[in-house]
């Protein structure tokens, strides 16, 4: 992976950059990281990996941030116009009710802008934080200010950050990679949890609903 981004980035600079980030906001794994660091260490205008470039630190970071809200904003769609319907059809499968998406709505409601905000901040959950928003019916506007605003740290600190390390601008990309492993494995630690509470659950109180 980390070889195609920077033979892409190496061959399209801007609109690879720009790509790449939709793609990885669409809930499709492709490390922001390695994109972000690649693209800041060519702004430092030295040979990085065989390539002399004199990419604009600050062109990077904005079309980082404009990638990752057009990406977000295709996975919040998909989930408001067709990921109710999935779940509510085969949620039962994985223990998921109409209930408890009803209150995956009552939470975006109260708490959506804290959740996206903080969520596009953190590895992982920054990649699939718009597809559950679009779910619980977000408000659009809403979800697009807060995952703007999240954005702009994310991708901004890892340009620098490559920018800063030049040719070893590998090192935000592998200093990244074992924090990604712990949250998922945190996130998978929970949904096992409440997997198997929920079995419980429901094996002691028959479903009326």
């Amino acid at each position: 992976m980390e070889h195609l981004i920077v033979s892409e980035i190496s061959k399209h600079g801007y609109l690879a950059i720009f790509v790449l980030m939709i793609l990885e906001s669409a809930c499709i794994p492709i490390p922001s990281e390695a994109v972000m660091g690649f693209a800041g260490a060519l702004s430092a205008g030295v040979a990085i990996a065989g390539v002399t470039s004199h990419l604009n630190i600050i062109t990077i970071g904005i079309l980082g941030v404009l990638g990752n809200l057009i990406g977000a904003l295709v996975a919040y769609v998909i989930g408001r116009t067709g990921g109710r319907a999935v779940v509510e059809r085969w949620g039962k499968y994985i223990l998921i009710r109409k209930r408890d998406l009803d209150k995956s709505e009552v939470f975006f409601a109260k708490h959506g802008d804290v959740a996206v905000l903080i969520g596009r901040i953190l590895p992982v959950v920054r990649t699939f934080i718009s597809f559950p928003a679009g779910i619980a019916e977000m408000p659009i506007v809403k979800f697009s200010f807060f995952t703007l605003l999240g954005s702009i740290p994310w991708t901004f600190g890892l340009a620098y950050a490559g920018r800063a390390l030049a040719s070893n601008w590998q090192s935000v990309s592998n200093a990244a990679t074992p924090i990604s492993i712990i949250f998922a494995l945190v996130i998978v630690g929970l949904i096992v949890r409440w997997y198997v509470k929920r079995r419980r659950q429901l094996n002691a109180v028959p479903e009326t609903n």
